[in-house]
């Protein structure tokens, strides 16, 4: 198969580091011009030089905004009035004991894990309807149906981005729009990357075997046995994201490495 999204201009949330840098790579090797986003203009700045190094003569351009918020969508919106491929990647996660939880960190998990990908979908959509093609693709997680106790109120933000998905699917019906979920398990992200390395430094062990360990403990029923890396969970999202996915649509697609044992 190749994929070949020449044409299409491609919005990646959280685009500056690990499973959203790893999509726009790879929206970019297929073709799409990319807009990557983050919060600050030297984050950005730097993603793209490094987009750029990889993928030779890849249409790139940055947007610096804060999605979490409603002042940094509107910002983005204005800045990137249409996109054929929206990539509701932006998130956050700790993992913190459930009675140690705020108010105020429920909020925020929300704020940029759902309410991020509502405000740019709301704006993004109708164009896409109107053109008649366009696919929006939610970054969920395992985490949204196998609720994680060390992080619930993460694991909560996941499952409503299955719901909002799902939702916004059905207002796809007769044209050639999608929008999907994929869900990704353990992934060696930046983030996860120095998630790892603490609880190394605190067991006195390897990265390698505070890596191993974890799964073993925490997600034993992972068939890979493993993280997986940030490009193997691109490469589903850049099928998802292609014309040849045409007929997966309001779908939950997983990445997650056989982690989840239901069937459906």
């Amino acid at each position: 198969m190749n994929i070949d999204l020449s044409g299409t201009t491609a919005l990646v949330t959280g685009s500056t580091s690990g499973i959203g840098h790893a999509i726009a790579k790879g929206l970019a090797a297929a073709g799409a011009k990319i807009i990557v986003n983050g919060r600050t203009q030297a984050k950005v700045d730097a993603a793209v030089a490094a987009l750029k190094t990889v993928v030779s003569g890849a249409a790139i351009e940055a947007v610096a905004a804060d999605v979490s918020t409603v002042d940094g969508c509107a910002a983005l919106v204005k800045a990137v009035r249409d996109v054929d491929i929206l990539i509701n990647n932006a998130g956050i996660f700790e993992p913190k004991e459930f009675f140690d939880i705020p108010d105020e960190d429920w909020q925020r998990f929300f704020n940029v894990n759902v309410m991020s990908g509502i405000r740019l979908a709301r704006a993004y959509l109708p164009g896409m309807l109107q053109r008649n093609w366009g696919r929006i693709v939610f970054i969920a997680s395992e985490s949204a149906i196998m609720i994680p106790k060390e992080m619930i109120h993460y694991g909560m933000t996941k499952t409503a981005q299955l719901s909002v998905s799902r939702g916004l699917a059905e207002l796809t019906r007769g044209t050639a729009v999608t929008v999907n979920a994929v869900l990704p398990g353990p992934t060696m992200s930046e983030g996860v990357e120095t998630f790892v390395k603490d609880l190394a430094k605190q067991n006195g062990e390897s990265v390698e075997t505070a890596a191993a360990n974890f799964i073993k403990q925490h997600r034993p029923t992972s068939l890979i046995q493993r993280f997986a890396s940030v490009d193997e969970i691109a490469n589903m999202v850049v099928y998802v994201a292609s014309r040849e996915a045409s007929v997966t649509n309001g779908a939950a697609l997983r990445a997650e490495g056989g982690l989840v044992q239901s069937i459906i």
